[in-house]
């Protein structure tokens, strides 16, 4: 039997974590920060690290350049479990950064893309997928070398066994993938996306509405709505998964450990649908008690004792 090992295709890059922010930057003027941490960025590398905290089996494909941060990059993945094998050194083009303005409620991003934009879907050897039982990719909108191949790296992966999810993360232009976008979910066994993203994409202002249009597309969508939980629709109905209370320190990555919470428990455990969203809202609420994506990311244990405790 296919060993039970996922293979997460993504973007790569360090968060400069700002925080103890009071109010928000404006030019002109010079605000003070609190705390300052240099920790492991990405939604696909967090979403990663979050599988194998609860102890999947993950390769990351990515690229990063040859300088400092991207030491530092392989060298996390490698501490948090996560096979480096597949990452590629690029000798031109630096490693990417983003910085996140941290806030109780929320938090703003700022991002050099560096080698995010470079990867290609030819840098993934299709001939290693029947190896994998599961592929995703997180942040299509920013992995603009990747989106043109995807379509094809999902055939091929769907034709070797394994299924495929995706989070599109959101899109800075704002452009939000039209039908070529909508095509390649016809190719996606879970589509991640956000609340804000599946209105976007599907063009709905009314979630639910948004959920039933994708859900023509690709095989289950799953939509992370913060504090409100989680929502998507088995056998023809509405889930409403609602969110934990947490004593929330900083929200960097917790979609990204939803989806990691999810993945585990729909794809590799086979949990229920209800059952398996309302694993990834642990995920992702417990994620927020620490500083940056992956520092409160809980292990299998943690996550079953804190749904025990909550009934």
């Amino acid at each position: 039997m296919r060993e039970q090992r996922i293979l997460v295709v993504g973007e790569l890059n360090v968060d400069l974590i700002v925080s103890g922010l009071t109010t928000f930057p404006s030019l002109g003027r010079e605000i003070l920060a609190g705390g300052l941490q240099v920790v492991l960025g990405s939604s696909s590398a967090i979403c990663a690290a979050g599988l194998a905290r609860l102890g999947a089996k993950v390769d990351f494909l990515g690229r990063v350049g040859i300088d400092h941060y991207g030491d530092f990059v392989i060298d996390q993945l490698q501490r948090l479990g996560v096979g480096t094998d597949r990452v590629i050194r690029d000798s031109i083009v630096r490693t990417g950064v983003t910085i996140s303005l941290t806030y109780p409620e929320d938090r703003a991003l700022i991002t050099y893309l560096g080698c995010i934009p470079h990867l290609r879907a030819e840098d993934v050897d299709v001939s290693v997928l029947r190896r994998y039982h599961h592929l995703h990719v997180g942040s299509y909108f920013l992995q603009r070398g990747l989106q043109a191949g995807l379509p094809e790296l999902f055939r091929q992966a769907r034709r070797a066994g394994l299924t495929v999810s995706l989070d599109t993360g959101c899109d800075p232009e704002g452009e939000w993938g039209g039908e070529e976008l909508l095509e390649l979910l016809e190719q996606v066994d879970v589509f991640l996306p956000n609340e804000g993203e599946v209105r976007a994409i599907a063009g709905e202002d009314d979630v639910e509405e948004a959920i039933r249009e994708l859900a023509k597309r690709a095989s289950l969508v799953v939509v992370k709505r913060g504090a409100s939980g989680a929502m998507s629709i088995g056998d023809g109905r509405v889930i409403h998964s609602p969110a934990f209370r947490v004593e929330v320190i900083d929200t960097t990555g917790a979609g990204d450990s939803f989806n990691a919470g999810f993945i585990y428990a729909y794809v590799v455990r086979e949990m229920e649908l209800e059952e398996a969203l309302r694993f990834a809202n642990a995920c992702g609420g417990l994620s927020t008690t620490g500083i940056g994506g992956t520092a409160a990311q809980p292990t299998l244990e943690q996550v079953l004792s804190f749904l025990e405790a909550r009934g």
